[in-house]
């Protein structure tokens, strides 16, 4: 289509179908997109596949008609060689995916106790949920190349929930955060969480990292955090000086700082060596200093996996009534869902293998929540860091990820006293460099050069989360978003001038109550203008909310009482006009033409709103609206297609889109 509105261009072959406002168009011109190749079908639900989702073949590749048909396509050639677009490939190489799940254990390992210890929980917690991500999480087919375990992201919101209510009531807002995501999966809401603006997202990511980043400064010099993230903040100047005048704290920040250093250079380590987990370097060299005579290091308390079980009872499930209770499992249940998706869209970017099913996900993780809030455990979401250790190890399917859960657990009932060596400095610097990778700081120079308003939102969803709460900040964000979009979707062009005895004002764009003072002043001033007659020429405008449609309502009302003579020229954005009924023997209107037909282009633009589209003479009074639907033809065959075949008009799918 061509225009800023449309028009109407007819011939036969392939079918195009665009909106009435749409932007390209018909044959010849730039926009203009061959119809479909007879292999491209509609995607309905498949009920075999438990989700809604597209085929992976149609997700992963662009619409090219001048190529053959993936491989996997309802339609794909019988010998057509390779793998399609997420298909695994070949036999599974058990070598490459037990070698893939011992590199992945050995990054969770020291994550699942540093995050239970930010967490202010027993260190056993982190493990159990470890466990459960490989076992429980790892065997459901969501996304095949995800790890999902104890997060770093959720320790300052589990902590805050700890010190409130308690380690007791932890379990049961995770048990019941793990079965409002199975709902959200079943009801077919996993792709719900990718409509959420980028900036709010980096924004809350930033919001904690940073607190964490803060919170972790305490214990890697082997001290007590004050306790909110402006309190740890402004006390960093006096654990300084603490430090510098103590000579065991000062061993314990350089070990947290040989760690945070060793996490941003050991990739650049030359030889197989760079293979080894940083982290698991560095507890390493933990070990190894504590255990030098004089030094005397806080190290890791380790007690009964088992026994550290503790099954929410009804003293626990009673808490349900709890107001704080629900926001909790509400905000574990939102804060969770979005990290595990958010970090399924990033897995997915790392590799060519199947693609994520966001619901199924959705569903795997509520299912790894429940059996982690029976357990008492921490809750789960997806982990960036064991999921790029997956894939960077070789990784095709989900035997790596379900076996690291089972290294997990043999380790924590086998060598329980090695836990117990390892320094808090060690697993404290661990997450000041997790926390760093969430604030990921260079994203916000990145951000201001992109858009300026979305800068904005992110660096107020960072704020608000710091100074308040995670949930506060996350619905500020969502907030300063939609009133964003708002204030560029109400693009609306207001114009006014004097012609002759006659005030015009034309508007055109999406008219809303953000942009009434602008329309009140272009009303007021065609008002003061003094003349007898005033022009309202709304026929450019797309929307039309009710308040601005009352305000103008209003205005006419009042001038044509004052004696003025008022013209109002409105679009009709909403009816279109039926067809004049027909009896049941009378022959179409258009098999009989009394003369030559004219071949002059209908312009909805210029004659009005709300009709059908053609050629020929223009009917009394009607021309196309905005919302009118257009299918364009194009004489060219398609490849492989007879000529003889009929003209393909398939309506409901824009092929140009």
């Amino acid at each position: 289509m061509s225009g800023a509105h449309g028009r109407r261009h007819a011939a036969g072959g392939g079918a195009h179908r665009s909106r009435g406002n749409g932007q390209s168009g018909g044959p010849g011109s730039p926009g203009h997109i061959p119809g479909p190749p007879p292999y491209a079908p509609d995607f309905p639900p498949n009920p075999a596949q438990g989700d809604a989702d597209p085929p992976e073949w149609a997700v992963t590749e662009s619409l090219d008609w001048d190529r053959p048909p993936p491989d996997g396509s309802p339609e794909a050639a019988p010998d057509a060689k390779g793998p399609r677009p997420g298909a695994s490939a070949g036999r599974v190489d058990f070598a490459t995916e037990i070698t893939a799940s011992l590199v992945v254990f050995l990054v969770a390992l020291p994550l699942c106790i540093g995050v239970a210890v930010a967490s202010g929980v027993p260190a056993e917690l982190g493990i159990i949920s470890g466990v459960i991500g490989g076992l429980v999480v790892g065997a459901v087919r969501g996304s095949t190349l995800q790890v999902s375990g104890p997060a770093a992201g959720l320790a300052a919101l589990v902590a805050e929930t700890v010190m409130e209510f308690g380690v007791a009531m932890l379990g049961v807002i995770v048990l019941f955060s793990g079965i409002l995501q199975i709902v959200l999966g079943l009801v077919k809401l996993g792709r719900m969480f990718q409509a959420i603006s980028i900036a709010v997202v980096q924004g809350m990511l930033a919001g904690i990292g940073l607190p964490l980043m803060f919170s972790q400064l305490y214990p890697m010099s082997d001290a007590k955090a004050p306790g909110t993230p402006l309190e740890n903040m402004a006390g960093v100047p006096g654990l300084i000086a603490d430090t510098v005048t103590n000579p065991q704290a000062l061993i314990a920040a350089g070990l947290g700082i040989v760690t945070i250093v060793l996490s941003f250079v050991w990739k650049q380590v030359p030889g197989p060596a760079r293979k080894i987990p940083a982290a698991l370097v560095a507890v390493g060299i933990g070990i190894a200093v504590a255990s030098l005579p004089g030094v005397e290091l806080k190290t890791l308390q380790v007690g009964n996996l088992l026994a550290s079980v503790d099954v929410p009872g009804p003293d626990q499930l009673a808490g349900l009534a709890d107001v704080g209770i629900i926001t909790a499992i509400l905000t574990f249940t939102v804060i969770a869902s979005a990290e595990s998706l958010f970090t399924a869209a990033a897995v997915d970017r790392m590799h060519n293998g199947p693609r994520t099913r966001y619901n199924t996900e959705l569903i795997a993780q509520g299912a790894g929540n429940t059996v982690a809030g029976v357990l008492g455990a921490l809750p789960i979401t997806a982990v960036v860091a064991r999921s790029s250790a997956n894939v960077q190890a070789g990784a095709k399917t989900r035997l790596s990820r379900t076996l690291h859960g089972l290294w997990l657990l043999a380790f924590a009932l086998l060598l329980p006293q090695v836990l117990a060596l390892i320094p808090i400095s060690v697993l404290a610097g661990v997450l000041v460099h997790s926390g760093w990778k969430l604030f990921a700081p260079e994203q916000f120079p990145k951000m201001w050069r992109q858009d300026r308003g979305e800068f904005a939102i992110m660096t107020l969803t960072t704020l608000v989360i710091t100074a308040t709460a995670l949930l506060e900040g996350v619905l500020f964000g969502l907030a300063a978003g939609v009133m964003l979009a708002a204030l560029r979707m109400s693009q609306t062009v207001i114009r006014q001038h004097i012609e002759d005895d006659t005030a015009k004002v034309v508007m055109a764009g999406n008219a809303t109550f953000l942009r009434l003072p602008k329309l009140i002043d272009a009303l007021e001033g065609a008002a003061a203008s003094g003349k007898p007659r005033i022009r309202l020429d709304l026929l450019g405008v797309t929307h039309l909310d009710h308040a601005c449609r009352s305000q103008i309502e209003e205005f006419v009302a009042q001038q044509r009482g004052a004696g003025l003579r008022v013209e109002l020229l409105m679009p009709d954005l909403t009816k279109v006009p039926a067809a004049e009924p027909r009896g049941a023997e009378e022959e179409p209107a258009f098999t009989e033409a009394p003369g030559p037909v004219s071949t002059e282009v209908w312009d909805y633009a210029t004659v009005g709103t709300a009709a059908v589209g053609g050629t020929g003479p223009m009917p009394g009074g009607a021309g196309p609206g905005p919302d009118a639907e257009w299918f364009y033809l194009d004489t060219r065959p398609m490849p492989g297609v007879p000529e003889d075949r009929p003209p393909l008009m398939r309506r409901g799918r824009d092929w140009g889109e």
